[in-house]
């Protein structure tokens, strides 16, 4: 079953994870607030320097679960990257007139420092 939050999510998804980041962005508004690990985003260029190099290092994704309504989709993957060999993540995304105006993305930071600490010291 799909929705209109959802439709819009499982397209940027699939766009970012097929490597194509150009065509994921225009699912993404100007003013997108984001909250990331790291903190809180604004705007579509800021989300752009967050998301983008996380793409550069992708080589493979698996979307686990995937649910929405009319606003609000959620959707749950594992990534699995450059340093990286299996990453889960989850995002809940709010989605205004088929563009992405909120997401909230959870993922552990610790491998990916663990695997930058020990590229540091190679």
């Amino acid at each position: 079953m799909t929705s209109p939050a959802l439709d819009v999510a499982l397209s940027y998804h699939q766009a970012w994870t097929g490597k194509n980041f150009e065509k994921a962005m225009t699912y993404v508004a100007d003013d997108i607030v984001c909250h990331a690990p790291s903190g809180r985003l604004e705007g579509a260029e800021a989300f752009r320097g967050f998301m983008g190099p996380f793409t550069q290092i992708l080589t493979g994704s698996s979307l686990l679960a995937a649910f929405g309504d009319e606003t609000t989709a959620l959707l749950m993957y594992d990534t699995a990257t450059i340093p990286v060999a299996s990453a889960p993540g989850a995002e809940m995304l709010t989605v205004r007139e088929g563009k992405i105006v909120e997401l909230r993305i959870i993922f552990d930071r610790t491998p990916f420092d663990a695997a930058r600490a020990a590229a540091a010291g190679a």
